[in-house]
């Protein structure tokens, strides 16, 4: 199949619903085998079936992206399913919101674990096979990473936090044929407000 990217595969956290199932069918589409990562196995199991119908193959990892090891795990069970990976989409991520004064300290660390932890995490574990294919990493932040929303502290903070990520690793990979993008989408109906919140 013959597109933008054909034959290239792709890994898209956050991968059962929302943003991130779209983006898995949209690259089977453009000619990528996909790989979805999540913890809801039936959702990923779901995607992989529409992913297969397009023509291309589809692998369901389950996956923590807050658990180093879970992460690395993940990009060896891809590089084995699938052969390779050439691009790694970090878009899991949740949404906590409340009022500031509301927000605990188990909330704030929960939104900056997911959102920006496992983030980082998840580029990292793919960056070997991102360079050696000359691929691209994409962090997925959010408007509110650029313009800071009342009753979403916590959240617009983790998304300013990736915002930052994904200009300094652009910066670090600069001339090395490997890129990193971040895609500050705006408000979109999807779980986020209504998974592990």
């Amino acid at each position: 199949m013959a597109g933008k990217f054909a034959d290239s595969v792709v890994w898209v956290t956050g991968g059962g619903s929302g943003i991130g199932r779209a983006l898995a069918l949209e690259f089977a589409r453009e000619g990528a085998d996909v790989a979805v990562s999540g913890r809801r196995k039936d959702r990923l199991d779901e995607v992989v079936e529409a992913v297969e119908a397009l023509g291309r193959r589809g692998l369901a990892v389950p996956c923590d992206v807050t658990d180093e090891a879970a992460t690395g795990a993940a990009v060896a069970t891809i590089v084995d399913g699938l052969g390779k990976l050439d691009v790694a989409v970090a878009n899991a991520g949740f949404g906590v919101s409340g009022r500031f004064e509301k927000l605990t300290a188990d909330d704030w660390r929960r939104q900056l674990d997911v959102n920006v932890v496992g983030t980082a995490i998840t580029i990292k574990a793919a960056l070997p096979q991102l360079r050696e294919h000359k691929g691209r990493a994409v962090m997925i932040a959010s408007v509110a990473g650029m313009v800071a929303l009342p009753t979403s502290t916590a959240y617009s903070a983790s998304k300013f936090a990736v915002r930052a990520m994904g200009l300094a690793l652009s910066a670090e990979l600069h001339g090395t044929g490997t890129t990193c993008t971040t895609i500050h989408p705006g408000f979109v109906e999807s779980d986020i407000a209504r998974v592990d919140n």
